[in-house]
């Protein structure tokens, strides 16, 4: 099944030997920081930290915003027809939705567009739907979500997610996917119905999701319009609210993890300790712990700035690991995105799996170009990877310039390069088997 098709065949498809590429990829993360370090002493994205775009900055407007918001709903609906009278097999296009174009595919989307999940949430239609039959204001609800909430639904339905696609043995089954979207759907009504649209912003793992990514997005839209903006800038901007580094460390290490139990090493060594199951939970939260942690450490190894304690640091750092989620995310699933994604959309096209051509590419072929050169394959998640972590140097730099007493601005950003320079070694090895 696609699930499997993450990885890029081993460290014998790179161009060059693994060990030059990890060496060459921390080289230039090091030699980034002493650059920074000389060229950039004042931080160039104060005005904007931990700004107020995050509730504006869905894509659309008077005019496609509901166009967005129609389509979106249309193809929720399409989908669920798959999902409750489709056939229980690998063919029904609910398999490719739920984990390649939902997951994978929102994040180019989000990067070139901006949170796009939260245009196109069928969950905020219902909810405003609801809200106009009962005359209630769908922005507001019966009472005001909690602030001490913050993101941390989010952050456990991210973690719901990853354990389905990732350790759960029935993941391919249509009747748990369908159990699955049900908690989800209702979570989020009832949610919705009670907090209002502030819920969906901070507690939907998939518009949370969408929602850190478009925070790298080069445009945003204000107040009806759109307008281009520097994506560090953009970044910088990135709401901080309780749970905003649990939701990274999911993200991050949940990809980690998903290369990590699909290598021979973790096989191997995990075969007689117990239920694949019970084994798989336990290094997929422990990852997730481990990437939390050690962020939230070497973010607090460092001075103290006026109006913050070392226990705020990891959470005004935490937008800095949205790139290297990114790059991850792109090395790892790109050939299961371009591949997968082509299959879920000519299954799509027969949704019930009887034969039907609704969309007209019954006939089409998928295009494997990309496995079939392995080497630009390879290049390319390298690439992916040095460039997410590169982007995460400067936007730390910058959050250092701007959180740090000026004695630790560049001492103090030391232990957190030591852990870029591992998590770009680590993700290296994990990628490619090295």
């Amino acid at each position: 099944m696609f699930i499997s098709m993450h990885g890029v065949g081993g460290a014998k498809d790179l161009p060059i030997p693994a060990e030059y590429a990890i060496a060459g990829a921390c080289a230039a993360l090091t030699v980034s920081f002493v650059i920074l370090a000389v060229a950039w002493r004042k931080p160039h994205f104060a005005d904007t930290a931990t700004g107020t775009i995050d509730e504006a900055g869905a894509p659309g407007g008077p005019v496609i915003g509901p166009i967005l918001r129609t389509f979106g709903f249309a193809f929720f609906l399409y989908v669920a027809v798959a999902a409750l009278f489709g056939q229980d097999t690998l063919i029904n296009p609910v398999f490719g939705v739920f984990y390649v174009l939902l997951w994978t595919g929102m994040v180019p989307l989000s990067l070139a567009f901006g949170p796009v999940y939260r245009a196109l949430s069928p969950v905020r239609t219902i909810n405003t739907l609801l809200a106009k039959v009962s005359g209630a204001d769908p922005e507001v609800g019966l009472r005001e979500y909690p602030e001490r909430l913050g993101y941390w639904p989010a952050a456990f339905g991210l973690l719901a997610f990853v354990w389905m696609e990732l350790v759960f043995a029935g993941n391919a089954e249509l009747g748990n996917v369908r159990l699955w979207l049900a908690i989800y759907l209702g979570a989020m009504v009832i949610g919705g119905a009670v907090y209002g649209n502030t819920f969906f912003a901070r507690a939907d793992p998939f518009e949370v999701y969408s929602t850190f990514v478009g925070h790298l997005a080069p445009v945003r839209r204000v107040d009806g319009r759109v307008e281009f903006v520097n994506p560090f800038r953009h970044l910088a901007s990135l709401e901080i609210h309780p749970g905003i580094l649990a939701v990274c460390a999911v993200l991050l290490g949940s990809t980690a993890f998903d290369s990590l139990g699909g290598s021979s090493w973790w096989l191997v060594h995990t075969q007689s300790l117990g239920p694949r199951e019970t084994i798989g939970t336990i290094g997929l939260v422990s990852l997730v712990l481990i990437v939390g942690l050690l962020f939230a450490g070497a973010t607090m190894l460092t001075g103290i700035h006026q109006g913050h304690d070392r226990r705020q640091l990891p959470a005004a750092y935490a937008h800095t690991m949205v790139p290297i989620i990114v790059g991850y995310v792109f090395a790892h699933y790109l050939s299961m995105l371009v591949e997968s994604g082509q299959q879920t959309l000519i299954q799509l096209g027969d949704p019930l799996s009887n034969g039907a051509n609704l969309l007209g590419l019954s006939n089409r072929a998928v295009n494997y170009w990309l496995s079939e050169h392995p080497m630009f394959l390879a290049t390319a998640k390298v690439a992916g990877v040095l460039t997410g972590h590169v982007v995460a140097v400067v936007a730390a730099h910058d959050a250092a310039m701007r959180l740090l007493p000026k004695r630790d601005q560049l001492s103090g950003q030391l232990a957190l390069l030591f852990l870029m320079v591992g998590f770009t070694a680590g993700g290296l090895l994990l990628l490619f088997g090295a």
